[in-house]
């Protein structure tokens, strides 16, 4: 007897479904945009970006539908119960047609056995690439012990994530302080805490792990920027402490008690510095010009800590650097005196085509992820004029970014959501300093994803193709780690 039961079943599910969806030619017409999760109206995107999945706001409908056409063409309708879920070689080859132009969406909802089209709403296509992917941490919320953590990659073009490290391999121990070089994987740097402490560094395909606490430095390295040869590596040294502050909705403060500033010459096994950024002020944050030739970094008077806390607010300041000679200038230049404004400066990353410096502001401090107010400004450094980056911030915590490596997108961590968990966001930037709206790291499912995970997204930095990390090399070297050797202060003179 021939089994032809599994055949009626799907006609009649297919039956049941569509009549229960009255035709889409029995609707309403309004003039609304749509609130949908995320917000991706009026976004401007990559052509490469992974499908924009969205749900809308309103829960109360029965079934949903989104039509998509593109200005230069392409025409594709999806349909769902819950979620908009596009698919991706269709929505690929939408936004390949329309690079440089925009796309439509329609959202029809199916209520009260009604259909409610809404007014379209445009998503801008850019015509300038984004990198490959992104590398960040994923940590939840804590404040004493090493929880779970991990180094992470994501492919942009897609929803794939990867692991590149995680502290189970490593137990009680912290990782934090990744960075690339301009996006190259080839060149990584990522710090680890605690049992098994040392600074990794990739540099052109070799590896090594460092102790980098030196007689003459206060700490370990931290905050790392590489210099655009390669050869050097900026840090930040700290004596790093937090405190629980009773001001309502202050759940944590971090500050430091010293700081200063040394850079690492990966040629000679050498910390370097100068008498400029190893000063009695707090030197924090470095990070090299696109050209090499400066060192930007932000300073802060010495404060009685932890009583003064809130008087401790950090200026941007510039400090030439010869890579030929691994010295550093003597004039050292204030580009931004932020607390002439009673504000602080911190994480400085300029643009690789030169012309920009985005920064964090807030209103004191040098760990400003806590801090409500923290806002995120940009420096045109061909004139010195810097503004906030009025159409980016929100009314939560906007903190740390990067720089795609050609200069026209950064990525940015925000506590916009819920205020609690720090999510990635993009926003494109044009050769004048404009900003596109920003868009929410894209989800297959990100009307469960967001709200379900208990990991913030931390130190959000581009790639320009897939981190490649050896585990049994890493574990080995760690084993009998490379001491770093202390270079002396090295001002050169004017130049």
């Amino acid at each position: 007897m021939k089994r032809i039961f599994p055949v009626s079943i799907i006609l009649i599910s297919l039956l049941h479904f569509t009549g229960c969806i009255p035709n889409t030619s029995t609707q309403i017409q309004s003039t609304a945009i749509p609130e949908i999760f995320p917000d991706y109206t009026y976004v401007t995107v990559p052509s490469t970006i992974a499908p924009l999945n969205f749900t809308p706001q309103d829960t109360s409908y029965q079934a949903v539908i989104a039509e998509f056409s593109g200005t230069r063409g392409n025409w594709f309708r999806v349909k769902g119960r819950k979620n908009i879920t596009i698919p991706k070689n269709k929505w690929t080859e939408l936004l390949k047609a329309n690079k440089g132009d925009s796309i439509s969406v329609t959202l029809k909802i199916l209520k009260e056995d009604k259909w409610i089209q809404h007014t379209p709403f445009p998503i801008y296509i850019s015509e300038h690439p984004i990198d490959h992917g992104l590398v960040y941490r994923l940590i939840a919320p804590g404040y004493e012990l090493y929880s779970r953590m991990g180094i992470y990659q994501r492919d942009l073009q897609s929803y794939k994530q990867k692991t590149i490290l995680v502290n189970t391999l490593f137990p009680e121990t912290c990782m934090n302080c990744h960075s690339v070089n301009r996006g190259d994987p080839d060149f990584f740097n990522l710090h680890l805490r605690g049992s098994a402490s040392g600074t990794i560094i990739l540099k052109d395909g070799n590896l090594d792990v460092y102790d980098t606490k030196t007689p003459e430095t206060l700490s370990n390295c931290v905050y790392p920027y590489w210099h655009p040869s390669g050869r050097f590596i900026a840090y930040s040294v700290n004596t790093t402490r937090q405190m629980f502050p009773m001001d309502p909705g202050q759940r944590i403060e971090v500050y430091d008690t010293a700081s200063d500033i040394v850079v690492y010459d990966t040629e000679q096994n050498h910390l370097i510095s100068s008498k400029h950024l190893t000063t009695e002020h707090f030197e924090t944050f470095p990070a090299f010009s696109p050209d090499g030739k400066d060192l930007y970094f932000c300073v802060a008077d010495n404060k009685d800590m932890p009583q003064d806390y809130k008087e401790v607010r950090y200026a941007l300041c510039r400090l030439s650097f010869d890579s030929e000679t691994a010295s550093f200038g003597t004039k050292v230049d204030t580009l931004l005196y932020a607390p002439g404004i009673h504000k602080s400066v911190t994480f400085p990353r300029p643009s690789y085509d030169g012309n920009f410096l985005v920064f964090t502001l807030a209103d004191y401090g040098t760990f400003p992820i806590w801090h409500k107010e923290a806002d995120m400004g940009i420096m045109d450094l061909r004139t010195g004029e810097w503004q906030l980056l009025e159409g980016i911030n929100s009314p939560h915590v906007d903190s740390y970014h990067s720089w795609s490596s050609n200069s026209r997108w950064i990525v940015f961590s925000s506590r916009r959501g819920d205020g609690l968990y720090t999510r990635l966001y993009f926003a494109f930037i044009d050769e004048n300093g404009n900003t596109g709206k920003p868009f929410l790291l894209p989800q297959k499912d990100p009307a469960r994803y967001y709200p379900e995970t208990l990991y913030s997204f931390n130190i959000p930095e581009f790639i320009t193709s897939p981190v490649d990390l050896d585990m049994r090399k890493i574990a080995k070297k760690a084993a009998r780690k490379t001491n770093m050797q202390w270079g002396g202060l090295k001002d050169n003179g004017p130049f």
